[in-house]
């Protein structure tokens, strides 16, 4: 009887395994699908990687997200690629990079000089991202440094409040332009600024997106002699170069350019700037660079570190 049982179980499961099979199947699939982007249900696409690192203080809103609008106008005509953009201090880029991560394309500023040795020449021209005799890195906006006055005139004599935002170096435009004051964070300076403790800020776009929000009207003067306030790109990718040098063409493009001033940022066409920095300096040069400035002979000295725009 317990044999009967036993051979009547085998053979129920040979008629049943064509039909286990199909279900092993089905459960693969659907627990292991096919790659999507974002959730989409689409089939695999061409996925980019792009790595935004601010290093300095915008205008107003978000880079990132700028950088997000850009590319979804590619994806809109290319429907087989996709930019993944992703938000990165300088320390997590550090970090990722130290760990072996590549993007196959980085936005940054001054401060972020690790990637150099992964980034590709590119099919421009520019004295900040030129080194080795190629240009490996691109501004695709700028912002600019100003002598913010509360009264008319820039003659008079008066204390500067110096305001450091993040990793650029407004020391130099101190000193390129004459100016000498205590340096104090970003936020702090300008409220000082706004209480009359200063009677003048050197400051940058930031200062004028927060004058703007609160409806204060104040005098400006545009310290042209020297800016590093450059948001670069680079491309990493030797595979996806088409698809990475396509993003970098939308940022560049007349339209794009156009729409800058939604996050208080400046088109890199048209400024008038002289000199600059190298793009890749790292911290330890933008401290000996600062050093010089605020040294004896600052203009001696910092000829050795400036680019001729």
């Amino acid at each position: 009887m317990k044999f009967y049982k036993i051979k009547a179980f085998w053979s129920g499961l040979k008629k049943a395994l064509p039909f286990l099979m199909i279900f092993a199947v089905l459960l693969t699939i659907v627990c292991y699908p096919h790659e999507t982007t974002e959730g989409n249900g689409e089939e695999a696409k061409r996925v980019v990687r792009v790595w935004n690192v601010d290093t300095f203080e915008g205008g107003k809103g978000s880079r990132t997200n700028f950088l997000k609008r850009a590319a979804a106008k590619i994806e809109k005509k290319d429907r087989d690629v996709f930019y993944l953009i992703s938000s990165y201090t300088i320390e997590g880029a550090n970090r990722a990079f130290a760990e072996g991560q590549r993007p196959d394309v980085l936005s940054f500023g001054i401060g972020v000089s690790a990637y150099l040795e992964s980034s590709l020449p590119l099919p421009y021209s520019f004295a900040g991202g030129e080194t080795d005799g190629g240009c490996y890195a691109y501004p695709w906006c700028r912002g600019e440094y100003y002598l913010f006055s509360l009264t008319d005139g820039f003659e008079k004599e008066g204390t500067v409040a110096v305001s450091a935002g993040g990793m650029n170096l407004v020391e130099v435009a101190a000193a390129l332009n004459g100016l000498s004051g205590e340096r104090i964070d970003s936020l702090s300076a300008y409220v000082a600024f706004l209480n009359g403790q200063y009677r003048y800020l050197l400051g940058t776009q930031r200062d004028k997106c927060r004058f703007a929000s609160r409806g204060v009207e104040v005098y400006e003067k545009p310290l042209n002699e020297f800016c590093d306030l450059y948001q670069y790109i680079s491309v990493l990718s030797a595979g996806k170069r088409e698809d990475c040098l396509a993003l970098v063409d939308m940022l560049l493009s007349d339209a794009v350019q156009g729409e800058l001033e939604s996050i208080g940022m400046l088109p890199v066409k048209g400024g008038e700037s002289i000199r600059t920095v190298s793009a890749f300096s790292d911290v330890d040069s933008l401290s000996t660079i600062r050093n010089a400035a605020s040294g004896e002979e600052p203009l001696k000295n910092l000829d050795k570190f400036l680019k001729n725009i």
